[in-house]
């Protein structure tokens, strides 16, 4: 049987070696502990869940959903958007309900890029965008993301010939795996740099909230010296020329498997976007959807919660990484935390990671499975409390000793 050539750059994926090697450790016995995977353990809102509970008896409810049947949840988008960022939104043209942000930011590839052309994509980055361009037709050209650049892309590195051929830009902060964050002075550099080549800016923000005003001290004393915002790119592009940006409701409210993202921007690429989704599905039951209205217009104190949660985390974490010698950088937001590995390790991600869930149930993600930039690093999600998060931190540090 014959497969279609745009298949090919998929068949390989380094998460799921990581599934088979966390089976085998669990086949040894071992107790696992998943760092592994960005979803989140905390639960939904009751508001959320009590509104989709009252949705189920309404068989007005069980019925195919088009977009014209969305009309409340993207008025409710609309609201949102513009009570956090201060730009308003047309919900009609200027909003689309998405299976979750990987859906759009995977079909989106589909209107923009023709056989051949190159999209720009950060190095490390999301899986699912590469992805996308892969089921295309598109090229990658990469945009590594390094440290001594906090992270950010120099876009002045593209070359010439690449931008050619180019026709969109996919950026995303704050940042899975870095956790790093974008000033709104590099997204307005961005923007003018879309603008002047001709480039749709897509702008991935699942961790619009998951920022830390805070930092872990010396002696692990919390120390507040900064406040730090993640922008909307449509802070740096405010009539919306260029950019679209993506929304899920898995970090903030917990919803993971409920997959419900939404899309705001340019409203052509809204409409395109749209005519693609058209083709392939429908909308989720519109009782999630109540759901995620309670959430968006509802009180936003437990987003708090979930901040502080993940703060804790983030603090104990580090701290007993520290302890064991492994002097990992602070983050500053999302659920991870972006490790530089010691020798002998430094170039071998996949090696350690696969290693070290065999030998100790820890399970983490290798950044070579986030792109070739992502080598000599693995991603630790503050997925568990963080007595378990310092229990996975001294197996870690037995296997270090032992390897």
């Amino acid at each position: 049987m014959q497969f279609a050539q745009r298949l090919a750059p998929l068949q390989s994926n380094v998460f799921a070696d990581m599934d088979q090697a966390k089976a085998k450790a669990r086949s040894l016995g071992r107790e696992l502990i998943d760092l592994s995977l960005g979803s989140s353990d905390l639960p939904t809102p009751e508001p959320v869940l009590r509104a989709i509970a009252d949705s189920l008896p309404d068989s007005s409810t069980h019925g195919y959903l088009l977009f014209s049947g969305t009309q409340a949840f993207r008025q409710a988008a609309a609201q949102w958007y513009t009570q956090k960022f201060g730009i308003p939104v047309d919900p009609e043209t200027e909003v689309l309900p998405l299976i979750g942000s990987q859906e759009g930011t995977a079909h989106l590839p589909l209107a923009i890029l023709n056989p051949g052309d190159f999209a720009l994509l950060q190095d490390p980055g999301y899986p699912s965008h590469a992805g996308g361009v892969y089921l295309a037709s598109g090229q990658i050209y990469p945009m590594p993301l390094l440290a001594d650049n906090h992270f950010l892309p120099v876009l002045e590195d593209i070359p010439a010939t690449v931008l050619v051929q180019a026709k969109m830009m996919v950026l995303s902060y704050p940042h899975n795996p870095t956790t790093a964050i974008a000033p709104l002075e590099f997204f307005q550099k961005a923007v003018a740099f879309c603008q002047h080549h001709h480039l749709v800016l897509v702008h991935d923000f699942p961790y619009v909230d998951l920022v830390f005003d805070s930092s872990l001290g010396q002696g692990g004393q919390r120390e507040d010296r900064f406040v730090a915002t993640a922008p909307s790119i449509l802070q740096a592009d405010p009539n919306k020329t260029v950019s679209i940006e993506f929304f899920t409701m898995s970090k903030s409210y917990n919803m993971g498997g409920f997959r419900v993202g939404y899309a705001i921007g340019n409203a052509e690429l809204i409409r395109a976007l749209r005519q693609v989704k058209a083709a392939i599905d429908f909308n989720q039951y519109r009782g999630i959807l109540n759901g995620a209205i309670a959430a968006l217009t509802g009180s936003q104190d437990s987003i708090q919660t979930v901040v502080e949660t993940f703060r804790q985390r983030r603090d104990a974490a580090v701290a007993a990484l520290h302890r064991i010698g492994w002097n990992v950088p602070i983050p500053t937001a999302t659920m991870y935390i972006w490790a530089k590995l010691p020798d002998p390790w430094t170039q071998n991600s996949i090696g350690f990671s696969t290693q070290l869930v065999e030998a100790t149930g820890v399970a983490v993600s290798p950044g070579a499975g986030f792109g070739k930039s992502g080598e000599g690093y693995v991603r630790l999600a503050l997925v568990h409390e963080p007595v378990v998060l310092e229990t996975a931190i001294a197996r870690i540090q037995q296997f270090l000793g032992e390897s």
